[in-house]
């Protein structure tokens, strides 16, 4: 029986583990925390609807070894990996080769693994655009963005896609204001006719922040776990906001789905994301596109 997830450790002693699995695992997304991971519950179908022998778990891994765990899937002969919280620079730095669009976002959460070279990719900014545009009916291009956390790994993605697509706006949050210097400056070297404003992560600036902006991006950690505070005081929402949660929870709407829905702002969660970045990471390993209706039908469904 497959455990919910694995360890490095399992990864260090796979041939005591690989003739376990029927069929193979050949793909996996990496992670830590990871057992709330829902990507397998919508890869498993994808790869059985397209007779694909393979399947997709779930494998945690501390920082600091990414670089191992990746040289290990590349030696157990897995196809490709998916790299979430906290490991997307990690992931980045280790690459033997990045995709353009990769690199302009600056981290990679896709991991193509071709005669053992480990190939990234990032699909977090398109499968965010794809997302929005269902989600909202407008596109990021027409909209004043602002990005709580832009300096991790998901924020900064989401930022950088946002100049790329010249949104007229784009205000950077962040608990710390040193890690975005280099990302305020990638952002003005990729559209000078996106303003750029940093904005001091304080509900008292946030209400000022928040009355000139349409769309609100969470790319915080905070809402994954029962009981996490929310990433700004939910009075400032109103009803003209739409509200982008970037994370999901295993069941339910997180805290700040859920103010933005009490108020009558439009919403998008985790999980819309999750499906539309989980397509372009298959069409990536696979090099054909993927089955998205089947992936969509199996991710929202209760487990």
């Amino acid at each position: 029986m497959p455990k919910p997830f694995y360890t490095l450790d399992d990864l260090r002693h796979w041939d005591d583990l690989s003739g376990t699995f029927e069929p193979p695992a050949k793909l996996a997304v990496i992670g830590d925390p990871i057992a709330h991971s829902k990507s397998p519950q919508m890869h498993n179908p994808a790869l059985v609807a397209q007779g694909i022998a393979a399947q997709y778990i779930r494998v945690q891994i501390p920082t600091g070894c990414v670089r191992e765990s990746l040289q290990l899937f590349a030696q157990h002969g897995f196809l490709g990996v998916n790299c979430t919280i906290p490991h997307k620079f990690e992931a980045l730095s280790v690459m033997d080769t990045t995709d353009h669009l990769a690199m302009q976002l600056g981290a990679v959460n896709t991991v193509a693994i071709r005669n053992g070279k480990l190939i990234g990719y990032n699909t977090d900014g398109p499968g965010f655009l794809r997302s929005a545009a269902e989600a909202f009916g407008k596109e990021v291009h027409e909209l004043r963005v602002l990005v709580i956390g832009a300096g991790g790994g998901a924020g900064r993605a989401v930022a950088m896609q946002c100049a790329i697509e010249k949104c007229p706006e784009l205000v950077l949050v962040n608990r710390t204001f040193d890690k975005l210097h280099d990302l305020v400056i990638a952002c003005h070297l990729t559209s000078s006719s996106t303003k750029v404003i940093l904005g001091e992560w304080s509900n008292e600036k946030l209400k000022s922040l928040l009355g000139n902006v349409d769309l609100v991006v969470n790319a915080t950690p905070l809402g994954m776990n029962q009981g996490d505070n929310l990433p700004f005081d939910p009075r400032l929402l109103t009803n003209r906001h739409l509200v982008y949660d970037m994370v999901y929870r295993g069941e339910g709407d997180t805290s700040l789905i859920e103010a933005a829905k009490s108020v009558g702002a439009k919403t998008c969660s985790g999980l819309a994301l999750l499906l539309h970045q989980g397509a372009l990471s298959f069409q990536h390993w696979f090099g054909s596109p993927a089955p998205f209706e089947v992936m969509k039908k199996a991710l929202f469904v209760k487990d």
